[in-house]
């Protein structure tokens, strides 16, 4: 199974030395959007508010970005 490393960017930067393996680039995106949401809601906690180009980048075992998902893709807010 592939091993995917999830590094966070937001008001400091958080590399992921240790990564998770999972199936597919599919899984490690769900995985993404869920820590997204997780710190996301950590942010609203502790500073009332969200910064939507905060991300967590998707790269595999040699060192190349897959994807990137932004706390503004996995954060739905509604009126």
């Amino acid at each position: 199974m592939p091993r995917f490393f999830f590094h966070l960017h937001n008001d400091v930067d958080c590399p992921d030395d240790e990564g998770v393996e999972l199936p597919d680039l599919e899984a490690a995106r769900v995985h993404a959007s869920r820590t997204a949401r997780f710190t996301a809601g950590e942010t609203v906690k502790d500073h009332g508010h969200i910064v939507g180009d905060h991300r967590i980048d998707i790269e595999n075992g040699d060192g190349q970005v897959l994807d990137s998902v932004y706390f503004r893709d996995a954060v739905k807010i509604e009126v």
